[in-house]
């Protein structure tokens, strides 16, 4: 039995890291390269480094003007570049675990592009949205062990409905339906995320992380709401694979580690 993994979730906006909070509230936090190393030394799982930016703008002095920083920034620039494509081949030369990056994939060339600048997985969540063969046709050509798809979910009435283009366009698809296609037609990992819940720090949202893993066969990384460790230990208990988070592991000093140290002592048997 695989063990459960523990994945800090890094978000790369027009040139700088930044931490999130319902998709629509930012603030720098620093070197978009030296957080890969901290993680990977802090025994990280995995790592998952996602572009969240609405355009081809990569001006870190810029944004970090105009959305705030919680750091000082002073290697921000150093680090940041106007191609994204370059930034994984730097993310990829200091991350020695396994890397998964999302962000404007929405061609088979895209999926190519990043897999040779170093990725080993790559998150997919719009372009799959728009047209759900492109699921099919990524596992075709790369293996479902490749393709993750990544599901941004928000509360409705009549349980949970899915959200495209960062968190921007309510699409009508139900969150449990969709992850069940996207498994069928050959996604190899689910990203669960809560748009409600990101930035909170009050936990995941438990139903729809239980929801989502009875109803699909593959690994189900949840996402979105941690503030404490138990949270990790709530969502492994609800039938996730994988927990993920942001926020927490960029402001707690030795993050990862005493997180696993938690889990440990919860009863979770982690890599340690």
């Amino acid at each position: 039995m695989l063990k459960p993994r523990l994945i800090p979730v890094l978000l790369f906006k027009n040139g700088v890291l930044v931490r999130s909070q319902h998709f629509d509230f930012f603030q720098s936090t620093g070197d978009p390269i030296g957080q890969v190393e901290r993680f990977t030394e802090w025994k990280a799982d995995e790592l998952i480094y996602l572009d969240i930016s609405r355009d081809d703008i990569y001006n870190s002095q810029r944004t970090m003007q105009n959305i705030g920083s919680t750091t000082s920034g002073k290697n921000t620039g150093a680090a940041a570049s106007h191609n994204f494509i370059e930034v994984i081949q730097a993310v990829a030369k200091k991350c020695f675990v396994p890397l998964t990056v999302g962000g404007k994939i929405r061609t088979i060339d895209d999926i190519q592009v990043r897999l040779k600048s170093g990725a080993d997985k790559v998150s997919i969540n719009s372009a799959a949205l728009e047209n759900p063969a492109f699921i099919t046709e990524a596992a075709r050509v790369f293996g479902s062990q490749c393709i993750v798809v990544s599901i941004d979910v928000r509360k409705s009435a009549d349980g949970w409905e899915v959200y495209s283009h960062n968190g921007g366009r309510a699409t009508g698809r139900h969150a449990v339906a969709w992850a069940v296609e996207a498994a069928q037609r050959g996604a190899g990992e689910i990203l669960l995320g809560s748009i409600d819940r990101d930035g909170a720090g009050d936990g995941y949202d438990i139903g729809l992380v239980n929801a989502v893993t009875h109803a699909v066969s593959v690994p189900v990384i949840a996402l979105g709401g941690v503030g404490t460790f138990e949270h990790f230990v709530e969502g492994l208990h609800a039938g996730a694979s994988a927990v993920a988070a942001a926020n927490i592991f960029h402001f707690t000093e030795q993050s990862i580690i005493n997180a696993k140290r938690y889990l440990q002592q919860s009863g979770v048997v982690v890599r340690l």
